[in-house]
């Protein structure tokens, strides 16, 4: 996987890791205050980018980002569906700015990436404008050590604790990575971060370019029925591949049928 990662280039996971080494201290905005719930839909296969402004104290070491969503915003459908990460302006974002605009320790483009969900509905907060990007916040994110310490989690089963309604239409394909001991993680959202060439139509042969660890197996199929990802009380588990895509747990509590 190494290979890999040098020829793709560094995670956000990565560069998170590496922007708090600097942290120094910079207190939470109350930025999830007022929320309203937004429904999304017809997402498969859109672009989209989140914001990442990390706050915290490097003292006692408890970092949190802020974690703010493009999805329906920058000319896109509002109600889902189009580019809400627009390349002429996603990349002129000075990430060094977005941090000193925002008061924060350290900022992260996460993105862009493509759904592999058809509709979402989540709680949104504060909208901010990072250089003509719009994004609303939608999560906080408290920062694992093993992210703070720089530590590759490709492959690592994570816990996420989310509010959001997700899910997959029958007739749509799916992308699985199941672990050795049977538990099925699907796709949600395919990262252009390390491979910007990485393409939609693409995904169904990503078996053949996955290093896999020893056990585990992707596979892809076509829907037969709705898959609706839920919580285990509000928490989920999640993976990545060395690529960056990222997958929700399903099966049990986490879904309401194991694809």
């Amino acid at each position: 996987m190494k290979s890999v990662r040098k020829k793709l280039g560094v995670s956000a996971m990565a560069m998170l890791a590496a922007a708090i080494l600097f942290a120094g201290c910079a207190s939470k905005p109350d930025d999830d205050a007022q929320r309203t719930q937004v429904d999304f839909s017809n997402l498969m296969g859109t672009r989209y980018t989140e914001i990442l402004l990390v706050f915290g104290n490097a003292v006692t070491k408890n970092f949190v980002a802020g974690v703010y969503n493009t999805t329906g915003l920058n000319g896109a459908n509002p109600a889902g569906g189009g580019d809400s990460s627009p390349a002429v302006i996603l990349d002129k974002i000075d990430m060094k700015k977005v941090k000193e605009d925002n008061g924060a320790l350290s900022s992260i483009k996460n993105g862009p990436r493509l759904w592999t969900v058809d509709y979402i509905g989540a709680k949104f907060g504060k909208e901010r404008d990072f250089q003509g990007l719009k994004a609303r916040w939608v999560m906080w994110f408290p920062i694992p050590d093993a992210i703070r310490e720089g530590k590759d989690l490709s492959y690592s089963i994570m816990t996420a604790h989310r509010d959001t309604s997700m899910g997959i239409r029958k007739g749509s394909r799916v992308y699985i990575l199941d672990t050795p001991d049977g538990t099925s993680f699907v796709m949600k959202s395919a990262s252009l971060i390390k491979d910007p060439n990485q393409k939609f139509e693409d995904l169904q042969n990503l078996g053949s370019r996955l290093k896999t660890p020893a056990g585990w197996k992707f596979r892809t199929l076509i829907l037969e029925q709705d898959l609706v990802f839920m919580t285990d009380n509000g928490a989920t588990n999640i993976t990545q591949d060395e690529i960056g895509n990222t997958y929700d747990r399903t099966g049990g509590p986490y879904s309401n049928f194991k694809p």
